[in-house]
């Protein structure tokens, strides 16, 4: 039986060569490629196309999400498993929407890991399995929030916006501000991200 190809991103060296050395100690896992940011996971993930990407959340050029984007959209056969210490239901909300597979505390012991690795490469869901109530982080929106979340998912500006919804600019970007915080997110390009891969899971339904 093949090992499982894991590429692992984390922008901390010394925690990525450590997920990478319990990695490569297990049986019948193999690291393929290891990335420090966003744009070198997704060049190195088209590259060497791996099983597994155990992905941090929180990055320099962006977020765990944007990974999980390009993933779906080129790579629906790799798995991601987010791996971070942002341990709160907003987060996990936002990586399950998304369309992670596993989520993991970076508290979590090397057998957890390894174990992660392994259930999602076969597609079994794993004990730290992201759990959050159906009335997750959308589901906490207004319904303003909601049509401001749409229109900035479609790539909208927020003129743009405000004179869709006849309301004053400010008034948008007061209803953005709040959005990216329920969302556990940082900056807009990660809503479209993230709408991106929302389409794109409807579509293959």
């Amino acid at each position: 039986m093949d090992d499982i190809t894991v590429l692992v991103l984390d922008d901390h060296e010394v925690v990525r060569r450590g997920i990478c050395d319990i990695l490569d100690r297990a049986e019948g896992i193999q690291v393929v490629a290891e990335a420090s940011t966003v744009a070198q996971a997704t060049r190195r993930a088209d590259a060497v196309r791996p099983q597994v990407i155990l992905s941090d959340l929180r990055l320099p050029d962006g977020t765990g999400l944007d990974v999980i984007a390009h993933v779906r959209e080129k790579l629906p056969d790799t798995h991601v498993v987010v791996l971070t210490s942002y341990d709160d239901d907003d987060a996990k909300a936002a990586v399950r929407s998304a369309g992670a597979d596993l989520f993991l505390s970076k508290t979590a012991g090397s057998a957890e890991v390894l174990q992660a690795v392994r259930d999602a490469a076969g597609g079994r869901e794993h004990g730290q399995h992201i759990k959050v109530e159906e009335d997750d982080v959308i589901a906490r929106l207004t319904p303003m929030e909601r049509r401001v979340l749409e229109f900035v998912g479609a790539g909208l500006a927020n003129k743009e916006i405000a004179d869709e919804l006849g309301i004053a600019e400010k008034t948008v970007k007061n209803h953005v501000t709040s959005v990216l915080a329920k969302m556990g997110l940082q900056r807009r390009t990660q809503v479209v991200a993230w709408a991106t891969t929302k389409r794109a899971q409807s579509f293959r339904r």
